[in-house]
């Protein structure tokens, strides 16, 4: 009796605990990634984003488009994620940093971000052709040929100080 009584708070204890580290990362928008990503001694990766397609990404759309569910989803990182999991993401930033890096709730704090371990345990994704290509294919009418090896140079913002 003892035994059983101790697997079944075992379990109960593995299940509670697995619920607990469940995340449900949030989307903050690029108003908190610029806080640490704007300076040229960090990499200025905001200002790089900021002079990108990717930003302009909704202003590319014509009226009708921008009310399709299909264009804004590859056109603004709002417009493809769950509406409840935003806070501080807005539709007419684009396609934003979390768009290719995940929602930043939980690896935006300087405490995470400076170890590349801790940010990918934290929700943070390192972006590869695979990412791209949910984008980049051939379901828009727009689609022009996408080779990533060649379009990643043009979009290239490296943190020097990552671990």
């Amino acid at each position: 009796m003892y035994i059983k009584s101790l697997l079944i708070a075992c379990f109960l204890f593995f299940l509670g605990g697995n619920y607990l580290t469940a995340q449900n990362y949030e989307y903050v928008g690029v108003a908190k990634c610029k806080m640490c990503h704007n300076k040229t001694s960090t990499g200025a990766q905001y200002k790089i984003w900021a002079q990108s397609k990717h930003a302009k990404a909704m202003e590319s759309l014509n009226a009708t488009e921008k009310k399709d569910p299909k264009c804004i989803k590859c056109h603004s990182t709002a417009g493809s994620v769950n509406k409840d999991l935003l806070a501080g993401l807005k539709m007419s930033e684009g396609v934003s940093c979390e768009s290719c890096h995940g929602p930043g709730s939980g690896y935006k704090s300087y405490s995470v971000m400076r170890s590349r371990k801790k940010s990918l345990a934290k929700g943070l994704i390192l972006p590869t052709k695979e990412v791209c290509i949910r984008c980049h294919n051939t379901e828009s009418k727009h689609y022009k040929k996408f080779n990533y090896d060649e379009y990643v140079k043009k979009i290239a913002h490296p943190v020097p100080s990552i671990q």
